[in-house]
């Protein structure tokens, strides 16, 4: 609980009771929330469906990566946010690797091409690090020329290693993105990865 002082209407002082739970991050639709980088990328496609549901629109979103990533702990978050996500239509499948990832993702923009779809358009997110956009870059590239769906949308996270901590060599991959034609928002704090994801979903959707 969170306390704030206030001041009535006499001027004597009285203690406002807040009630603070911790779902606040991704459920709060105003005010303060406290957050990090990997719980914003929680929170983003909840926003997402909300702006949908908002705008009249019946969408569900698709999340996929490879968990050997520095997004990692991404998996676990969105584990540990199921029943909220599953609640929003939004499903979190891993790959078992990169390629697989993208190609599923990829998969999803085609939800209206087929008779019988129960949604307006699936949002997705695909994640990986630097050796994974190199070796998914075929899929991803290919993806990006096939387009997305008019109510759909696609963000690629990619998890640089700019010091070789972790892969054998350093990475950096806008290179390997501007090569696929693929358009790069680049977020530099939390606030950001909110924003700019919800642009993101927002331009591709326009460019289709």
């Amino acid at each position: 609980m969170q306390y704030s002082a206030c001041a009535d209407n006499i001027g004597e002082m009285c203690l406002e009771l807040a009630r603070v739970n911790l779902e606040d991050k991704y459920t709060l639709q105003s005010g303060r929330i406290y957050l990090s980088g990997i719980q914003a990328l929680v929170r983003l496609p909840l926003m997402q469906r909300a702006r949908d549901r908002a705008a009249g629109l019946s969408t569900a979103g698709f999340i996929s990566g490879y968990r050997g990533s520095p997004l990692g702990t991404y998996d676990s978050a969105l584990w540990q946010a199921k029943a909220l996500l599953e609640g929003n239509d939004i499903r979190f499948q891993p790959g078992l690797n990169e390629d697989l990832a993208a190609t599923a993702v990829w998969g999803s923009q085609q939800v209206g091409l087929f008779p019988g779809a129960t949604v307006d358009g699936v949002f997705g997110i695909w994640y990986g690090k630097g050796p994974g956009v190199d070796r998914s870059l075929d899929v991803l590239r290919h993806a990006n020329w096939a387009g997305t769906a008019p109510h759909g949308g696609v963000l690629a996270i990619s998890g640089d290693d700019h010091g070789a901590q972790s892969t054998t060599t350093a990475y950096q991959c806008e290179q390997a993105f501007e090569a696929a034609m693929m358009p790069i928002l680049s977020p530099a704090t939390i606030q950001d990865y909110l924003d700019l994801g919800l642009f993101g979903f927002a331009l591709s959707r326009f460019s289709g």
